[in-house]
């Protein structure tokens, strides 16, 4: 007999345009059989140009503009703008703002959660699931709408507070939908947990051990699911965290069902904060005066998005226009996971390997890959302007 043919290997290709994905990313899959063997990931399809466009728009202006950089975490976006701005120009918030911003927070993050939930659920075929979760989504995001007014954009936030208040209709209509969605919740956490089909595609599958995460910087609940104890929630609270905290919640195992774990646990630790701050509102203002001339400097201002840490640096120079904003998103951290955790796994497994991690394309692409010849050089925008844009369309 000869000797037995091993089997060929392929890279199959996903992306930039595929059904499978809801935002363009490019993807490339070395498989040997059905087994994953290397992949690799190119993103920068999406680039909007936000971070140099709000050099040429005042600082109220730029408030819209960042709550734009995701729709479905716009709120925390303009909350960790805004707390940047107002370090720079010392003003404090008032309690009652800093508690009802805290409040948008924590609805907007069930929100993003139970958006999660059903995505991933649909990348592994449960349908079910996903339509039962975006139905019951539909709570918070009707929630959303009768405190500010609007489903996606919140625009809850103003430099110096907020600009919606929470009455007492407001507040009832809050701890009635907490107590539907907590009954939801307990029903999703039975399916992740129990349901043997459901295990079959979550259990083990990709994997990522505490000293990988740490290594890739996983942030928000991928991190968590390998036991990195970090929330910037608890670590530096901001907005009322310090005077209503949240528990930080964590796993071991590491897999695709810990992060569903991670995720579901976050959901009812997002209904008990918020059932204190509607029983427990601090009275008073909802904003404080804010100069139009921000005076010079720097600033770092941190927040805990549904995905992980959301990081905005904020120069100032002195005038009603900032001269730098950089934003970098949870999900730029947390690529790296992607591709660590796919090698030895079936092909079939990649798409929910992916939606894990919950990504977001359109609010982390900061490069561009270009190619020359044999040559591949990441070159990030800032290095293309240096040289030119136009020698390289």
């Amino acid at each position: 007999m000869g000797a037995e043919k091993k089997p060929e290997k392929f890279v199959v290709s996903i992306g930039p345009q595929h059904p499978a994905l809801k935002e363009p990313g490019h993807f490339e899959f070395a498989v040997e059989g059905e087994i994953v063997t290397s992949a690799t990931a190119r993103l920068g399809f999406v680039h909007r140009g936000m971070e140099k466009g709000t050099e040429s728009r005042t600082w109220v202006q730029n408030l819209y503009l960042m709550e734009r950089v995701c729709g479905i975490c716009s709120a925390v976006h303009a909350m960790a703008y805004a707390q940047g701005v107002e370090k720079l120009a010392k003003v404090e918030v008032p309690p009652r703002a800093r508690a009802i911003r805290q409040l948008i927070a924590e609805l907007e993050r069930i929100h993003s959660h139970l958006l999660w939930l059903g995505v991933a659920a649909h990348e592994g075929g449960f349908d079910t699931l996903f339509m039962l979760s975006w139905r019951d989504r539909e709570t918070v995001m009707d929630l959303l709408e009768a405190i500010t007014g609007n489903r996606v954009n919140y625009s809850a936030n103003v430099l110096g507070g907020v600009k919606i208040d929470i009455d007492e209709v407001k507040s009832a209509a809050i701890l009635k939908g907490m107590d539907f969605l907590e009954e939801r919740t307990r029903h999703y956490m039975k399916v992740v947990t129990e349901d043997e089909t459901f295990l079959g595609r979550t259990r083990k599958i990709g994997t990522m051990t505490l000293e990988q995460a740490l290594r890739l910087g996983s942030v928000g609940p991928t991190g968590r699911a390998s036991g990195v104890p970090y929330d910037v929630r608890v670590d530096a609270p901001y907005a009322a965290y310090q005077d209503f905290p949240v528990n930080i919640v964590t796993d071991t195992a590491g897999d695709l069902e810990a992060r569903f774990v991670v995720r579901i646990k976050e959901l009812y630790e997002s209904y008990r904060v918020i059932r204190e701050l509607v029983d427990h509102m601090p009275a008073g203002e909802l904003t404080t005066r804010i100069p139009r001339r921000i005076q010079e400097g720097e600033v770092v201002s941190r927040v805990e998005a549904p995905r992980g840490e959301l990081f905005y640096f904020l120069k100032s120079n002195g005038t009603d226009m900032p001269e730098r904003i950089k934003v970098r998103t949870p999900s730029l951290c947390n690529w790296g996971s992607i591709l660590a955790t796919a090698v030895g796994h079936r092909l079939a497994d990649m798409p929910m390997i992916l939606a894990g991690i919950d990504p977001c394309f359109s609010c982390n692409d900061r490069m561009i890959l270009v190619k020359r010849g044999n040559d591949q050089t990441v070159w990030t925008w800032e290095d293309l302007r240096r040289y030119g844009i136009e020698y390289y369309k």
